[in-house]
């Protein structure tokens, strides 16, 4: 029986050629690139986030993968503690050790990708009572893996889960763990909301967008939901003639997150693995560039370090713990 395929909106192809491939990795050999800034690590405040319960927290482990403490629920996304990825190196450690990450209630996986979705970090943060939300089309691998509390989402579905509204929104990406499985599971972002109307003004509304290009849905999400914090990719987006279909560049993430309409911006997926040809150093400066440029003010762009804690207050006014 064939497999269900998955596509973008508006089917957006990010399928690549061989003779692109070879492209770049031609282009690749002749680049010489900086990479001596390395993201730096900020000692995690373990006591604290190992007795929260109350407040809202958002620590950087870095690239995608977030620890976050909501409406009482401690979450991780994109989990991934490994050392290497394929022959890259991870360049920075991650911001908590995976021995001491808090008990965790919820995964959310954004796609498939392996830098998105490492099976032996999950292995070490499931437990009984932790719930794993996945895109529709990969329930099915994840049962076979042994993760039987796993619950998987389509585009614009929402669903409650404890004290959270979660609702899982488009992405223009794609996804492939074999040479068989192409698009046979979605990509997707998450938004948080508090589910308790009483509440919501005492939790700010989270958007976690994955992986994706710089598309329309943006601003279709923006118009469907208040969004208080953005985290937003901003790296593996060179060289762009062959990304831009499937990773924003700086300037696009800085669009992307005024189409968003949020408070907020906190930039992910860059500095922990080479995934393309763009360093750090470069993501965060043209980051900063384009913040410039559109006016935003420097308080609404928070950068972390590995291990830092961003706590949310009541309201969105945010404070460094």
């Amino acid at each position: 029986m064939p497999r269900t395929r998955y596509h973008n909106v508006d089917n957006v192809s990010t399928d690549k050629t061989l003779k692109e491939f070879r492209q770049w990795r031609e282009e690749r050999r002749r680049k010489k690139k900086d990479y001596s800034y390395v993201v730096p690590n900020t000692p995690p405040e373990l006591s604290y986030l190992s007795e929260n319960s109350l407040e809202s927290t958002i620590t950087w482990i870095g690239h995608s993968t977030f620890f976050l403490q909501y409406e009482g629920m401690n979450i991780i996304t994109d989990p991934i503690w490994a050392r290497r990825l394929g022959f890259e190196k991870r360049l920075g450690q991650p911001g908590i050790p995976l021995s001491e990450v808090p008990p965790i209630d919820l995964i959310l996986i954004s796609h498939s990708h392996y830098d998105h979705l490492h099976i032996a970090s999950i292995r070490k943060l499931y437990r009984a009572g932790t719930t794993l939300v996945v895109p529709v089309g990969l329930k099915r691998k994840m049962l076979r893996k042994g993760f039987r509390n796993c619950m998987e989402m389509e585009w614009w579905q929402e669903i409650k889960l404890g004290k959270i509204k979660l609702a899982f929104v488009p992405t223009q990406h794609w996804t492939r763990r074999t040479p068989w499985d192409t698009n046979t599971s979605h990509w997707g972002g998450y938004i948080l909301e508090p589910a308790e109307s009483e509440n919501k003004r005492l939790s700010p509304n989270l958007y976690f967008a994955g992986d994706s290009g710089y598309f329309p849905g943006f601003k279709e999400i923006g118009n469907r939901y208040k969004i208080d914090i953005a985290l937003m990719p901003i790296g593996a987006y060179e060289p762009e003639w062959f990304m831009t279909s499937q990773h924003v560049n700086p300037e696009e993430a800085i669009q992307a997150f005024l189409d968003v309409g949020a408070e907020t911006m906190i930039p992910m997926h860059y500095g922990t693995f080479r995934l393309a040809d763009d360093t750090a150093r470069e993501a965060l400066d043209r980051m900063e560039s384009a913040r410039v440029k559109h006016g935003i003010s420097e308080n609404r762009i928070r950068t972390l370090s590995y291990g830092e804690t961003l706590v949310v207050q009541s309201e969105n006014r945010t404070s460094g713990q």
